[in-house]
């Protein structure tokens, strides 16, 4: 695409300190990178310049993804050069736009989202938790690393296409399309260009703002009750293989960590709490699968009830209360705690 005179480019400057990246294919580590540096005082009123000049980067306080440098301290944030090198502590993944952003200005954004001190404990584990369950992956995506070894993965063959479908995905797709530009001067295209950019920087932004509630209202308060059911889980099974939860919460991340860190501990085999906190709540029993990310379990209900509903479910299995068992074995539900504590005691001895 023809690039925009300087004269036109520099009317999109406003009065904050200016936000430079390149024009041309947008992805989603400088769409994020953007707006995560937009949602900061400092840049809430500053414009978008998006060119590959030189000159016109030069005038920009900010830059990002483009201009060959990273020096923080002059506010420049590229990582093509074949010098760049730099990854989030402890984490193996070379940064992307998105990353070096988050990085720098993580936790100040973390802070500011979620009323916590910048400096607490608290925005220091969301800063690592936000980077490792949504940053990181868009760090790889744009450096072109695979998820999977690729020695270890050679043989495998997907069952189905998924399509690819994944932020990445979707922010390439609002690139344009073939013939978009037909019949357009080329500051009409940069300006679509433009807007296309920015949808793509809101999608980005709005994602990053959920994960990031979420992690902060959902999975961070559920620490100490993960904690606390993890080491109450021997009142219902000597063995420690059923955890009872008072209320339903995030609780796979912790569970795993915590077993991590009790290696000669049993399993948790299977999960119970309530569906709601109103009394006389309906219970679930749930299967703990063998990882975070895995569909298989570490021990499912028994064979004979999955698939089976209600009084008949109670009848084969001899539990009153009983409602479903999934056909997967992977989770049932009872209509008390006591009848999904005996359909887990059940369980666990099959």
């Amino acid at each position: 695409m023809a690039e925009q005179t300087p004269s036109k480019r520099l009317k999109m400057t406003g009065s904050g300190p200016l936000i430079g990246t390149h024009n041309g294919h947008f992805h989603a580590d400088e769409a994020l990178a953007v707006y995560m540096l937009k949602s900061l005082p400092t840049y809430n009123h500053s414009s978008l310049v998006r060119t590959r000049d030189p000159n016109l980067l030069s005038t920009c306080h900010t830059v990002v993804d483009v201009g060959g440098e990273y020096h923080p301290a002059q506010n420049r944030y590229d990582h093509h050069q074949r010098t760049f090198t730099m990854t989030f502590p402890s984490r193996p993944t070379k940064l992307s736009s998105a990353g070096l952003v988050y990085l720098h200005f993580g936790k100040p954004i973390i802070a500011l989202q979620t009323g916590l001190e910048e400096g607490s404990q608290e925005v220091d584990i969301l800063w690592k938790k936000v980077y490792e369950e949504f940053i990181e992956a868009l760090d790889a995506h744009d450096n072109g690393i695979s998820a999977y070894d690729p020695s270890e993965t050679k043989k495998i063959k997907k069952r189905f296409y998924d399509g690819g479908i994944g932020l990445g995905s979707l922010v390439g797709d609002l690139n344009n399309n073939f013939d978009d530009e037909k019949g357009m001067t080329p500051d009409q295209a940069q300006e679509a260009e433009d807007q296309r950019f920015l949808t793509a920087s809101s999608l980005m932004g709005t994602t990053f703002l959920r994960k990031l509630q979420y992690y902060h209202r959902a999975w961070l308060p559920a620490r100490t009750l993960v904690h606390q059911t993890y080491d109450a889980r021997k009142e219902y099974d000597e063995k420690g293989r059923v955890m009872v939860f008072s209320k339903n919460c995030p609780w796979k991340d912790h569970l795993y960590t915590l077993e991590a860190e009790h290696p000669d501990e049993e399993k948790v085999l299977f999960v119970l709490y309530p569906e709601s906190e109103h009394e006389g709540s309906k219970w679930r029993i749930q299967a703990v699968s063998m990882s975070k990310d895995s569909f298989e379990n570490r021990q499912g209900l028994p064979e004979a009830w999955r698939g089976v509903r209600d009084d008949q479910l109670s009848e084969i299995s001899g539990i009153g209360g009983c409602i479903f068992a999934h056909a997967s074995g992977f989770i049932g539900g009872n209509k008390t705690k006591e009848g999904a504590l005996e359909m887990a005691r059940r369980s666990v001895e099959m």
